[in-house]
């Protein structure tokens, strides 16, 4: 059997209905104060990331959550023996929007902890910096927006979402030339 970890040491996937995981962090927060479980559940975390994109010529910037449909808690789920703690059980079990822990049916595994530390940074890296929104597809036709080929038609070769360019094939003197260019400097043609 494998070690349990520490009360506090304990980290599990909890899947919710998506679209829905604010509202459940929500009403397990309320619930841990009001029904007094701040000893048993410790953390409940909705992971989202910081994201930008350009609409109709304006910059903006947003939240969006990069695991839709999940929540990640820390809490004392196992006991040293493997069994369940039945007050954090039916905590979560109870809370209207959950649908179970992930991966497993009537049996939690608390996440390693190396995969705890990896998701953790994961989750700091990605609300402090900004992602851009890249709403294109290879392949798509669009519009340059900004910069010396500005209103010109282009076709995306690539897409790089990290660094938030694009490969953006348009004609120069009559030949298809490939271009780099930011996110926000193209459109959806119309």
């Amino acid at each position: 059997m494998p070690l349990i970890p520490a009360p506090k040491d304990q980290w599990y996937v909890v899947h919710v209905l998506s679209g829905q995981e604010n509202k459940v962090r929500n009403s397990f927060e309320r619930r841990i104060e009001s029904e007094e479980m701040s000893d048993v559940i410790f953390e409940v975390l909705v992971p989202t990331e910081r994201v930008s994109e350009v609409k109709k010529g304006k910059r903006s910037e947003s939240k969006r959550k990069f695991f839709p449909g999940y929540l990640i808690m820390n809490m004392h789920l196992l006991n040293d023996e493997g069994g369940l703690v039945d007050r954090s059980w039916y905590f979560v079990q109870e809370t209207h929007g959950v649908i179970g822990f992930a991966g497993t049916k009537n049996n939690p595994i608390p996440m390693r902890p190396r995969e705890v530390e990896s998701m953790l940074l994961q989750i700091k890296e990605r609300e402090e910096s900004i992602k851009p929104r890249i709403a294109f597809d290879v392949g798509e036709t669009i519009k340059v927006s900004d910069g010396p080929f500005e209103s010109q038609p282009g076709v995306i070769e690539e897409i790089d979402q990290e660094k938030g360019t694009l490969l953006v094939s348009v004609t120069v003197f009559g030949r298809p030339t490939p271009v780099e260019l930011e996110h926000w400097q193209i459109e959806k043609e119309e």
